[in-house]
């Protein structure tokens, strides 16, 4: 399949809790998998929110201690509801951002930067957990060696999408940077071979040196080079 979705890359056992989960549980969970956030599932197993170490922190973050009667009501002022909260459901945040398991890896990306955040979870049609993405699975795709991409590219954009001749065009790779070079039937495959090329897996750049010979997007032959 060309280009990778998040389900190439999500981590799949992804610890949860419940909407009633104890502080302390929480806490426990945390520790003990090394991890900085909790996906917090409702009754139906649908994703209900995510409750973060800074979540958490909330509750601990009071540089005054008040005491007396109308203490709870000022610490609620002061910092929310989550500095009283005891479970899960009244420490976590609310909706989640999340993501879909057949969104892109591009997709994915660009809603972390946009929304500033390390992780997302991942759902299904339904809404129920099926996963986590983190930024370094991510960037795990760029690990690939440069003749998995070669394969790849070839293999499933030239051969199994444009039906191109591979004695007719090169792929060279170089530390995730595509060169493609050679003559393809139409011009207006050569956007597409670009395009797909960029969505593989690992791909830094696309150097597009392919040329055409036929222009069908005006009807009429043509031997010329699209830089």
């Amino acid at each position: 399949m060309v280009g990778s979705t998040v389900h190439d890359v999500m981590t799949k056992d992804v610890a949860a809790v419940r909407l009633h989960t104890p502080y302390k549980e929480i806490v426990r969970i945390l520790q003990e998998r090394r991890i900085s956030a909790l996906p917090v599932l409702d009754d139906d197993g649908r994703l209900a929110g995510l409750v973060s170490e800074a979540d958490l922190l909330d509750k601990t973050s009071g540089e005054e201690r008040p005491t007396g009667p109308l203490s709870g009501l000022r610490r609620r002022s002061r910092h929310g509801p989550k500095a009283t909260g005891l479970t899960a459901d009244a420490v976590m945040t609310a909706p989640a951002i999340t993501v879909n398991a057949t969104a892109s890896v591009t997709a994915a990306a660009r809603i972390m930067a946009r929304r500033a955040v390390k992780r997302l979870p991942v759902v299904d049609d339904q809404g129920r957990l099926v996963g986590i993405v983190s930024r370094r699975d991510l960037l795990r795709l760029y690990l690939r060696s440069d003749e998995e991409i070669r394969e790849e590219i070839q293999r499933d954009v030239f051969m199994r999408v444009l039906w191109a001749d591979p004695e007719n065009f090169d792929i060279e790779v170089h530390d995730g940077v595509v060169t493609l070079t050679g003559m393809l039937e139409q011009r207006s495959a050569i956007p597409v071979a670009e395009r797909l090329s960029r969505s593989v897996g690992g791909v830094v750049d696309v150097i597009n040196r392919l040329t055409y010979r036929f222009d069908d997007t005006e009807g009429r032959p043509a031997f010329r080079s699209v830089e």
